[in-house]
């Protein structure tokens, strides 16, 4: 039986560096891209006792929707600066297990158009005019060859449960300039990211596309910032004591630092946005009481609470049309609640906060979570 290639089409796609011209990070977006990188490295390494918190939509669907969101948060985020590192949630890939709406860069009129050159240019905007704003900017990296055209503007990244497993994604880490979260699987299996974590640290050599859009060999130095977030599994949580105190034994056990963050969402809420709530706090009363390996949470939220399906995102404005998100007014009350965790832990420590100021990259030193030498 003769076997013949199935009839394929392809199109052009814009060079990386021709849409970084077009809408390049200015000097003063770069900066703030840089500085909320430390602050998350040192809060991961101890020497900043805040908890970094990556909140926001499951995926963007909506740039306008965002936007009012990023408005709304970077106000908290102002008030809460001492005790939260709030870095917002602006996923523009949606991963999926079969199929269905694959993100703002790969549909970005939902349609199914599949016009991701135009998917490109409206994210890549969007995470500029969050930058504007003064608001970090977090996006899980599911394509490889997408990275390259916004990995600049993003302060935190994360590999998801599906590709943390997978040698593309790990080497794609080990060359990102920020610090990485890997998932724990979708089974709850904690070694695939742990495996992944010591593999991104390691200097590798592999292909990819680079700027210019040619086929391009990267030597990467290996990147020391990746660390485990806990997202659950299918049938079971990760997120009590417990779950922390194994995880914890597990990362000394493969010789990485027993520092973790926790997902409130998938499998942690068992899937109910609502059970966010009680997820959270309960991390909250784990930071309140001291526990110092808890160096971060993410949640999923938006303006309005719950989810619309993909035909209706047009009537969904501000409501997630992938996973539920808790509403705007819940994530209000759970950050003030976290913030009041930090500070009872802090208190509890001994230690006293260093003022800053907004306009300062990093004004003073800040109580650490290691103890003295």
């Amino acid at each position: 039986m003769l076997v013949t290639r199935r009839p394929q089409a392809s199109t052009p796609l814009i060079p990386p560096v021709a849409l970084l011209e077009q809408l390049p990070l200015g000097d003063a977006a770069a900066a703030f891209v840089t500085r909320t990188r430390q602050e998350i490295v040192e809060i991961l390494q101890g020497d900043d006792d805040r908890l970094v918190v990556v909140v926001g939509p499951c995926s963007i669907h909506d740039p306008f929707a965002a936007i009012e969101y990023a408005n709304r948060l970077k106000g908290v985020a102002d008030q809460l600066v001492e005790d939260l590192r709030i870095v917002m949630r602006v996923y523009c890939e949606k991963p999926r297990t079969t199929i269905g709406w694959r993100g703002l860069i790969h549909d970005p009129n939902l349609d199914g158009s599949g016009a991701i050159e135009d998917g490109l240019f409206v994210a890549r905007k969007l995470l500029l005019k969050i930058l504007e704003m003064g608001v970090p900017a977090a996006c899980e990296f599911l394509d490889p060859m997408a990275a390259v055209f916004i990995a600049d503007a993003v302060s935190w990244g994360a590999i998801g449960a599906r590709t943390s497993e997978s040698p593309i994604h790990r080497q794609l880490a080990s060359e990102l300039p920020m610090p990485v979260g890997f998932k724990n699987g979708t089974l709850g299996n904690l070694q695939v990211a742990l495996d992944a974590i010591v593999t991104a640290a390691r200097p590798h050599r592999f292909l990819t596309l680079d700027a210019l859009g040619r086929a391009a060999i990267v030597n990467s130095y290996g990147n020391p910032d990746c660390h485990l977030v806990l997202r659950g599994g299918q049938h079971t949580t990760n997120f009590d004591t417990a779950s922390v105190r194994t995880a914890c034994e597990a990362l000394t056990s493969s010789g990485l630092a027993a520092r973790v963050m926790i997902d409130a969402s998938h499998g942690n809420s068992g899937k109910d946005h609502r059970r966010q709530q009680s997820v959270v706090r309960d991390v909250a009363h784990q930071v309140a009481e001291g526990a110092g390996a808890i160096r971060g949470i993410m949640l999923e939220s938006f303006l309005m609470e719950g989810r619309r399906d993909y035909g209706d995102a047009k009537h969904a404005f501000g409501q997630s049309i992938t996973d539920p998100c808790l509403g705007w007014e819940t994530t209000l009350v759970l950050l003030h609640e976290l913030a009041r965790a930090v500070r009872a832990r802090r208190s509890s420590a001994g230690l006293q906060v260093v003022a800053i100021r907004n306009s300062s990259p990093l004004a003073g030193r800040r109580p650490s979570l290691l103890p003295a030498k």
